[in-house]
């Protein structure tokens, strides 16, 4: 399994704001924090809170997933086959692995929008709590690593997120996904909201499927070395 990790970005069609950064796992959403619900579409419950300066929200959904960590782990690494079961994902691509990070070039087609593209650099960090394994993968733009921009390809800039997967009983993920990003282009804030809650809901809806494949099943490579997380784990959506 190759390890990357994209957070199926593409389904929400990247239209939120500009990346916030906290020290710890992207767990809570605090009404004190300006966290709202703004919809529950089939069993996710996605929030959003508004960014100073900026007409879109960040957002946060907290989702069950009926497979264990490990497995919901393996399918959103699975970056390169994002193209074959997440929507509106044309086009991944490895630059380069160091350790625990890895870059990656993704290109999405929304088609009720331009193309969109960017190359991601991404985290992985796991640690073990009382329930089992705990997944962290976090990403930032790092489009310098990456191809160029191409003609009628809107670059992505900004895009800073996380994916938090924490056991539950009865062999199930709590999963917590948390994006805050600039897709380009005009689009108006209020459609851009609009579409971001569709487009969250697609990813768990992707997800939940495809934790159903044998292929990340009874491999090897889902039996990880658990690590300490670091103090600070790197740059993460607040």
């Amino acid at each position: 399994m190759k390890r990357g990790i994209f957070g199926g970005l593409g389904t929400i069609l990247l239209l939120t704001g500009a990346g916030a950064l906290a020290d710890e796992p992207p767990a809570s959403v605090d009404s004190k924090e300006g966290w709202k619900l703004s919809s529950q579409p089939a069993g996710v419950a996605i929030y959003s809170r508004p960014h100073p300066g900026s007409p879109v929200k960040e957002f946060r959904a907290i989702g069950e997933i009926d497979a264990p960590t490990p497995i919901v782990n393996a399918v959103i690494d699975d970056f390169e086959s994002y193209p074959r079961f997440m929507p509106f994902t044309t086009e991944c691509r490895l630059i380069k692995r160091e350790g625990d990070t890895v870059v990656g070039y993704q290109r999405l087609s929304p088609k009720i929008v331009a193309d969109r593209d960017y190359t991601l650099r991404v985290w992985n960090k796991q640690w073990l709590s009382s329930g089992g394994p705990v997944f962290l993968n976090q990403w930032s733009p790092a489009n310098e690593l990456g191809p160029a921009e191409k003609p009628g390809v809107v670059r992505v800039k900004v895009c800073d997120g996380a994916w938090l997967l924490e056991p539950e009983a009865g062999n199930k993920t709590r999963a917590t996904y948390s994006v805050y990003t600039d897709s380009g282009g005009l689009i108006p804030a209020f459609l851009a909201n609009r579409m971001s809650n569709v487009g969250i809901s697609r990813v768990f809806q992707a997800v939940r499927k495809q934790v159903s494949n044998p292929k990340y099943h009874g491999t090897t490579e889902l039996i990880t070395p658990v690590v300490a997380l670091p103090t600070n784990p790197g740059r993460l959506p607040h």
